[in-house]
């Protein structure tokens, strides 16, 4: 399989797009100093070939009065009962990111709630699923690195 070639162009262009996805083409193309046909057409390369898929929007969930997070290892009683946990925690609204594991758990989740007495309640909704033998949560005290940038970066550094 042939492998895709970004220019310096597209990393600015991504480099944009990483810091706000709705930033129109048009501003794109006069912060680079090229046409906004050329933002479109280079756009829609790498949305073709799968260099960009979709765009996001970052909630504040502080503000919306969710700002305690906690991480949760959950046990499984079998590892042949993944995916049928997954799919039980995809019904539970607060865990906004859940992995496959290998390592010390199974399954690694990202939990939003109100306060300790809500992260309480949804960490005893994981514990009821059929399949979980235990869990191991960790509180996060603060997000300190966040950065999709610095990764596409290093990216561009070693092509």
């Amino acid at each position: 399989m042939k492998k895709f070639v970004l220019d310096e162009i597209d990393h600015q262009i991504l480099d944009v797009l990483i810091e706000n996805a709705r930033t129109p083409f048009t501003d794109i193309a006069k912060k680079l100093l090229v046409s906004a046909g050329t933002i479109h057409v280079r756009v829609k390369k790498m949305e073709d070939e799968n260099i960009i898929q979709g765009s996001t929007l970052t909630l504040n969930y502080e503000k919306m009065g969710h700002s305690f997070i906690a991480h949760v290892g959950i046990f499984l009683e079998k590892t042949s009962l993944t995916q049928d946990v997954i799919d039980a925690l995809r019904t539970i609204p607060n865990i906004t990111v859940a992995y496959v594991t290998a390592g010390k758990y199974n399954i690694f989740c990202k939990v939003r709630a109100k306060d300790t007495s809500n992260a309480k309640d949804i960490i005893y909704q994981i514990d009821d699923i059929n399949g979980v033998s235990r869990t191991e949560t960790m509180i996060s005290l603060e997000e300190s690195i966040n950065d999709k940038k610095r990764m596409m970066h290093a990216i561009f550094k070693e092509l």
